[in-house]
Formats: C-alpha cells, structure tokens, sequence
C-alpha cells in the first residue's frame, strides 16, 4: 500500500506542529508506522491522500455513530453555515440539543454546553468542588477523562498513595487532590474514603472504562459506588463522552441503572462537530454562573454549526439503531473471537 504523498504531508507537518499532529494519536508512535493523512469518508469507509481505501473502525474516535458524511447530518450542517459560523449570543438551537440530552439522560435536569469532553469534565470537576468546599476528586487508573490537569495523574504505590503527575506541566499540589483508585474495585474506593472523605468533592468514571481495554463494571460495582458517594457526602459523576448516546439511547446511567449526581458528555452529541457538555441535578447546575457562584464561560459554546450537527445525529438515534449497533458488535466480536 503506497502511502507516498502521506509520507510528503507527515514531513511536511512535523516541521510545523510538534510530532506532525494535533493529538498525540495520531502520529502513530505507540504502534508504529506512519499515519495516513485523511482527504475523505463516506459510511464505513475513509479515503486517504494516496487513494488508499480503509474500513473506518474508529469512527473519529466516538462521534460519527451514523458513519462518516450521513446526508441528513451535512444537510443541517449546510443549511446553518447559512445562517453564519458564530454569533457569542443565544439560539434557539441550543435549547432543542440540551432538551434531546436531558429527555434522554436519566437524571440530567440541565446542562451547560462547551466545547470539548475535556473541557467539560474540567467544568464538572470544579462545579463539584464548589459546590462541596472540598479539593480532592478520586479517579480510576486506566479512565481517561481528558487533559485537564487534574485528571493526568497515575496511581503511585499503593491504593492510599497520593496520585503522581504523568506530565510535566502537572504541578505537585494539583497531583495531591486527585486520588487513584481501582477500576472494579470497590474496596480501594472504601480506602480512599475512609481516610479521606471529608476532603473528596466527588467520584469520577468512565461507566465503562473505555480508555484501558472496554473494561466493563462488575455486577453492582456502579451500585456500590453510588450508595458510598451518598454515605460521605461526595458526588458521583459519569463521564460519559464515550458510552453517551452509544451504549444505549440513554447511556450508560439508564444501561446500568444508576443515577449520578452530574455528567460529562462530548462526541456524539456533536455530530463529528467540536462540542462537549456537562449536566446533572438542576439544585446542582443552579450552582453555575450566572444563576450561582461558581463560573465557567466560552466564546464558541453552544457554536450553532455543532450544535445543529448534534440535534441531526440524536435525531436519527432511536431503538432501532441501537438494537442494530448490537447485533454488528456482537457479530464482529463472534467473528474476531473464531480466529
């Protein structure tokens, strides 16, 4: 497979953007080879610079569940670009995407939009330490929650250990507010809790810990967790960027049957557009600036390109999407497991 003019483009890039890429992923280095630069897709498929031909497992990462290019969503696309790019001033877009999240998400009252999952999960994060006057947050090893400070931080000796900064840039202090625990391990939470639960705002986890394998929570794992945030007085948040809108219609709260107190979302709800957000209990969101104390801002928030490419994708996920999702998976999986 030739990948020539890839090659030209790489060397090209990487005299202009540290490692050739704007995401650490996608130069290839943890598995090898050279990336191939992407001029195109449709459906399954994407096409690179070269001609060459791939079926698309990865789907951008999470957002383009109806596949790559889907007319109804570049339809809403196109016909907002009409309108124009940005306007810093409310539409009523934004109000149709956060109805169709919270109608959705079971226990998500309100929401407040950003503009990556990253940044949504940083906004959540300090919601919840508002709201509690307490610093640390704990963490599972292996979840991935974005690059936010806070959350680049790995497991140290022990379940008691005080996480380490895995990225130069992480300072030592904002490292001892964030504590690790075990993924499916509801003892190592019981740990951190005991020793430190009148200092811990909240729990934070991927449902499914999407990020080290698609490692799925134990029977009641999730349960558990739920009733020990509500015993010391913390708050559970889903992040749910990846397992939003994907593991069922109404993520993975309504898939496991537990409710938390706030969320993170992202992917999806954007269509393939740059978007992020993050909801809960509306006692909670109240807490946001204006209506409370606790501030966050964005220019591009609630951007209305995005936003119309996510109220187009949620429109078309409905029962029978999801049942078909699982049939694919469940015979990709088949297949994959007979060789």
């Amino acid at each position: 497979m030739a990948l020539d003019n890839s090659k030209k483009l790489f060397d090209l890039s990487k005299e202009m953007m540290p490692g050739g890429v704007n995401s650490p992923v996608r130069a290839f280095s943890a598995v090898g080879g050279m990336p191939p630069f992407i001029k195109r897709a449709k459906g399954a498929y994407i096409y690179d610079v070269d001609g060459n031909e791939y079926v698309d497992y990865v789907g951008s990462w999470g957002p383009m569940i109806l596949g790559h290019a889907h007319s109804h969503v570049l339809d809403a696309v196109e016909n907002a670009i009409g309108d124009g790019l940005s306007f810093g001033a409310p539409t009523e877009k934004e109000i149709i995407l956060a109805e169709m999240i919270i109608k959705r998400v079971p226990g998500c009252d309100m929401v407040r939009l950003v503009n990556s999952g990253t940044e949504a999960a940083m906004s959540v994060i300090r919601l919840a330490r508002g709201i509690t006057g307490k610093n640390k947050i704990i963490k599972f090893a292996g979840c991935y929650h974005g690059h936010a400070d806070s959350f680049l931080i790995e497991a140290g000796s022990g379940a008691l250990t005080f996480g380490q900064p895995n990225s130069p840039g992480v300072t030592n202090g904002t490292a001892k507010d964030t504590l690790i625990a075990e993924f499916n391990s509801i003892e190592s939470v019981e740990d951190l809790l005991k020793n430190h639960g009148s200092e811990v705002a909240g729990v934070i986890i991927e449902p499914v810990n999407g990020n080290a394998g698609c490692i799925l929570p134990k029977d009641d794992f999730l349960k558990q967790l739920r009733i020990l945030c509500n015993m010391h007085g913390c708050l559970l948040i889903f992040d749910e960027v990846m397992t939003g809108f994907r593991i069922s219609r109404g993520g993975a709260a309504e898939y496991f049957s537990v409710i938390p107190d706030l969320y993170a979302f992202g992917k999806i709800i954007g269509g393939g557009m740059p978007i992020g957000a993050y909801g809960g209990k509306k006692d909670l969101m109240k807490e946001m600036a204006p209506v409370g104390p606790i501030y966050q801002a964005g220019t591009l928030s609630g951007n209305p390109i995005a936003v119309s490419a996510g109220i187009a994708t949620l429109e078309l996920l409905n029962n029978e999407v999801y049942e078909r999702l699982d049939s694919l998976g469940k015979y990709f999986e088949d297949e994959l497991q007979k060789i």
